[in-house]
C-alpha cells in the first residue's frame, strides 16, 4: 500500500505578490490548469496509491480541503498548530497512516506540494524502481541530476552502487559557486530534492532511535486527537514541546539504510520568479508571459499579469508581477531579494503580506472593492448551499445588495429571501446570517459603514465550518 504524503506548509515569500502568508504558491496555478498542491497528487494517477495524508496549517485547512475535493482526492488532513520542520510532520503523518491501515505497513511518498516535474513518466518510473527498496526496509531519497551548479540547493553525494541506486556517503549543505561547480563536474552530487519512500514503520523506528524526543513530542501529540469535518486536530500543548528539526538532519544523516536514487524528469522547486521564466513557454524573444499583455524590444522577461493589460518598451531580464493590489518590478537576477519586501511589508504591518484583496472562505470569497474612513465595499461570492456564520458585529452595520442569485438571510428571529437588485440592511448588533440557498453562485455587494471595520469584529455566535 503506497500513501501520499503531502507536505503542504510554507509562505513561498519568494513568489510575493501573487504567494502571500494567507495563500501561498502550493495553493496558486502557477504551472498548467491546477493548483501546484493538485498537481503534485494528479501526477500519481498512473500508479495505485490511496487517498493522500496532507499536512498543513491551521490557517490554511480549508483552501487544502476545497483544492483535494475539487480533484476527488480528500485524505485525512493534520493540521499543525505551529510548523515544527519536516521531522515531525512526517512522523505525524507516519502514526496517521498505521492508525487507519492497522492490517499493513504502507510505504510512504512525501512529497512538497509546491514542485514542478514536467516528465510525469520518469517520476512514475523512479517512484517503481524506489517501492522495492523501500520494501527491504531502505530509507530511499530521490536525488535531482542536476543540470547546473546551482548554489540555492543542497546536495547529495552518493556512495556505492547498489540495485537501480546509491548509498548516501553524505548531505551537504548549500555551496558557494566554485564549490557547486565541483560537485556538478565530479558527476557524484545530486541536488536534494526533499522526496522520499520508505516504510512508516521504518521511519518511526529511526526517529525513535536518533531523535526519541521528536518521535515521543509526536506520539503524545496524536493521544488526544480531534475529529474536525476532513481535519485531524493533534493536541497543540504537547506538539508545542516538540523539537524542530528537519528529517535529513534527524534521520537521513544518521541512519544506515539511506539511499539515494538519481532522478532526471524536469523537477522544479519553483523558489523564485526566475525559475517560473526557465520553465515557461517562451516567445520568439524569450519572453514568458500569462495574462493580457503587450511587448515592443523586450527580451527574456517574465510578465504576470492580472486583470489589466501590461505593457513594455524596451526591457531585458525583467520580471512583472501585476496583482490587485500589488505591482511587483525586478530585475530578473535580483528575484531572490522579493523576501526583503516582504520583511518590509511585514514590520509595517501592512496587510500585503499576509493577504490579497480577493480573500477565499470555506463559504466563497470576498474581494475588498474600496475602503476608506469609515466605509468598505466588498463583492462577495456565495458557493451554491454553503452559509456565512450566525454573528453579529459592534462596530459596523452592513447593506447587502443581491448582483445575482438569491439570498437567504436571516435578522434576528426573521428569514427571507432576497433576490436580484433587491437589497436589505444589517443594524450594528443585529444578529445575522447569509446563505445561498440556490444552485448558482450568489454574487451581493456588502457596503459596511462604522467607527471600526477589520475583520476581528465578528462575534461568531454558530458556525458550519468549526470557527470559534
Amino acid at each position: 500500500m503506497l500513501i501520499p504524503v503531502v507536505m503542504a506548509g510554507g509562505s513561498g515569500t519568494r513568489l510575493w505578490p501573487l504567494s502571500r502568508a494567507l495563500h501561498p504558491k502550493q495553493f496558486l496555478n502557477l504551472y498548467g490548469e491546477h493548483s501546484m498542491l493538485q498537481a503534485t497528487i494528479k501526477r500519481l494517477s498512473a500508479i495505485e496509491t490511496t487517498a493522500p495524508v496532507t499536512i498543513c496549517n491551521e490557517e490554511h485547512r480549508f483552501i487544502v480541503a476545497e483544492q483535494l475535493r475539487a480533484i476527488n482526492e480528500l485524505g485525512p488532513i493534520i493540521l499543525e498548530p505551529e510548523g515544527r520542520n519536516t521531522a515531525p510532520a512526517i512522523a505525524l503523518a507516519a502514526e496517521v497512516s498505521q492508525q487507519q491501515h492497522v492490517d499493513s505497513d504502507p510505504l510512504l511518498l512525501v512529497l512538497a506540494a509546491d514542485h514542478i516535474i514536467e516528465n510525469e513518466s520518469a517520476f512514475i518510473s523512479a517512484i517503481q524502481k524506489a517501492i522495492p527498496l523501500a520494501e527491504q526496509g531502505k530509507m530511499v531519497t530521490f536525488g535531482i541530476v542536476p543540470n547546473s551548479a546551482h548554489t540555492g540547493y543542497g546536495y547529495i553525494k552518493r556512495g556505492v552502487e547498489t540495485e537501480n541506486c546509491f548509498s548516501v556517503d553524505s548531505f551537504v549543505e548549500k555551496p558557494d559557486q566554485a564549490t557547486a561547480e565541483q560537485y556538478v563536474d565530479s558527476g557524484n552530487y545530486y541536488w536534494n530534492s526533499g522526496m522520499f519512500l520508505f516504510k512508516a514503520s521504518r521511519y518511526l523506528q529511526e526517529l525513535n532511535q536518533h531523535r526519541p524526543d521528536i518521535a515521543q513530542a509526536c506520539t503524545a501529540s496524536l493521544k488526544n486527537t480531534a475529529k474536525d469535518l476532513d481535519f485531524i486536530r493533534i493536541d497543540s500543548q504537547a506538539f508545542l514541546a516538540c523539537p524542530e528539526d528537519s528529517i535529513d538532519y534527524a534521520v537521513m544523516e544518521k541512519t544506515t539504510e539511506a539511499v539515494v536514487l538519481p532522478l532526471d524528469a524536469g523537477w522544479n522547486d519553483i523558489g523564485a520568479w526566475s525559475a517560473l521564466w526557465e520553465v515557461g513557454e517562451k516567445d520568439s524573444n524569450d519572453n514568458v508571459v500569462k495574462g493580457d499583455a503587450i511587448l515592443e524590444e523586450s527580451h527574456n522577461c517574465l510578465i504576470q499579469g492580472g486583470e489589466r493589460l501590461v505593457t513594455t518598451i524596451g526591457l531585458d531580464n525583467i520580471v512583472i508581477v501585476d496583482t490587485k493590489d500589488a505591482l511587483l518590478v525586478a530585475a530578473k537576477d535580483k528575484v531572490q531579494d522579493v523576501k526583503n519586501i516582504v520583511s518590509k511589508l511585514k514590520a509595517q504591518k501592512r496587510s500585503e503580506a499576509t493577504i490579497h484583496r480577493q480573500v477565499y472562505r470555506p463559504w466563497g470569497m470576498y474581494d475588498s472593492v474600496d475602503a476608506g474612513h469609515r466605509h468598505q465595499v466588498k463583492r462577495i461570492t456565495v458557493n451554491p448551499g454553503a452559509k456565512l456564520s450566525v454573528q453579529m458585529h459592534h462596530h459596523r452595520a452592513e447593506h447587502w445588495v443581491v448582483v445575482s442569485g438569491t439570498a437567504k438571510v436571516t435578522k434576528g428571529d426573521k428569514t427571507f429571501l432576497v433576490a436580484e437588485n433587491e437589497s436589505t440592511y444589517i443594524a450594528i448588533g443585529e444578529v445575522h446570517a447569509l446563505e445561498n440557498p440556490g444552485k448558482v453562485p450568489l454574487e451581493l455587494i456588502e457596503v459596511q459603514s462604522g467607527s471600526y471595520l477589520g475583520e476581528d469584529d465578528i462575534v461568531r455566535l454558530e458556525d458550519n465550518y468549526g470557527r470559534s
